[in-house]
């Protein structure tokens, strides 16, 4: 079959990518003018370059495509650099849906997020915003809302959260933030997070195109949980340090990044912090059932990247 796939590449796009061209499928990639070294296979993808301010590339892309697969995001903004949530979560995939509408192209596939919400962050808003809007389309939709997705980035300017965990917090001389929320520090790790392995992620993506049980359903994606701890101790161990980690109070963290996470180098924002502390929990075995996927565990070996 035909794809079009926007965010073919980035992080979760390029094993997406992988896993089409595995199953024999075509993927028709839109891609803004300097990333063309970032598309993975690009000798097996037709390319279509553009962005998604462009209606012409976005149609072209959409042209002839049996599927549409958006899975764009990203996890902070830069607003001077006109890279928004509202712009990249929301208005754009409105955009992809309008045009697979107007163009006929029925089934379309979108990534989101474990724990949208309406009253949410910026980030949780527009994508609960976004599946709204295809969820009130006619198209055969699919969303699928992953929690912590984690594997090899294969390259830099990709944002995996255990490869950023580890350069900004856990590979620093002292000991890593247990947040909590509140004064009392007896409640530091108190959350929890279902990680998922990307390539886990990219199956359930590609298998649910021809899959019809999965049109017009929304599936929560993850694995095990583990508390905040659990997942710092793991990946410490993944490149053989050992992490000790001392309470941190959520609120003074946010209180810095309100002014300091505008900038590239801060390592959080605030949002991200609120998020973190709210904790992202899914079950998923009946799903992984349902479309016959082998489930990647989080352990050492396969957080084994983080060892180069």
């Amino acid at each position: 079959m035909k794809v079009a796939v926007f965010g073919g590449t980035g992080f979760v796009g390029s094993y997406i990518i992988d896993e089409l061209i595995d199953n024999n499928h075509e993927p028709v990639v839109q891609v803004r003018e300097g990333s063309e070294s970032k598309l993975a296979n690009s000798e097996k993808c037709k390319i279509v370059p553009g962005s998604l301010d462009d209606i012409q590339s976005i149609e072209s892309t959409i042209k002839g495509a049996d599927a549409i697969i958006y899975c764009v995001g990203i996890i902070r903004e830069f607003p001077k650099k006109g890279v928004t949530f509202e712009k990249l979560h929301f208005e754009a995939p409105k955009k992809c849906i309008d045009i697979a509408n107007s163009m006929g192209v029925k089934r379309f596939i979108m990534m989101s997020a474990n724990g949208v919400k309406v009253d949410g962050t910026g980030y949780q808003k527009t994508k609960y915003l976004a599946e709204e809007y295809l969820k009130f389309s006619d198209l055969d939709w699919t969303i699928f809302q992953p929690s912590l997705i984690f594997g090899d980035p294969r390259g830099e300017g990709r944002p995996e959260f255990c490869s950023q965990l580890k350069k900004d917090m856990l590979s620093l001389p002292f000991p890593a933030p247990n947040f909590h929320a509140g004064l009392n520090p007896m409640n530091a790790g108190k959350f929890a997070m279902s990680p998922i392995h990307v390539k886990d992620v990219a199956q359930f993506f590609v298998k649910s195109i021809e899959l019809k049980e999965s049109v017009k359903k929304t599936f929560a994606l993850g694995g095990e949980a583990y508390y905040w701890k659990d997942i710092v101790t793991t990946i410490a161990k993944s490149y053989g340090k050992k992490k000790w980690m001392v309470p941190a109070p959520a609120l003074g963290i946010q209180a810095l990044a309100t002014f300091l996470g505008r900038f590239s180098w801060f390592p959080i924002t605030k949002d991200q912090i609120t998020m973190l502390i709210e904790g992202n929990i899914c079950e998923s075995k009946e799903f992984y059932n349902s479309f016959k996927i082998e489930q990647t565990p989080f352990n050492t070996e396969t957080l084994s990247y983080l060892n180069s």
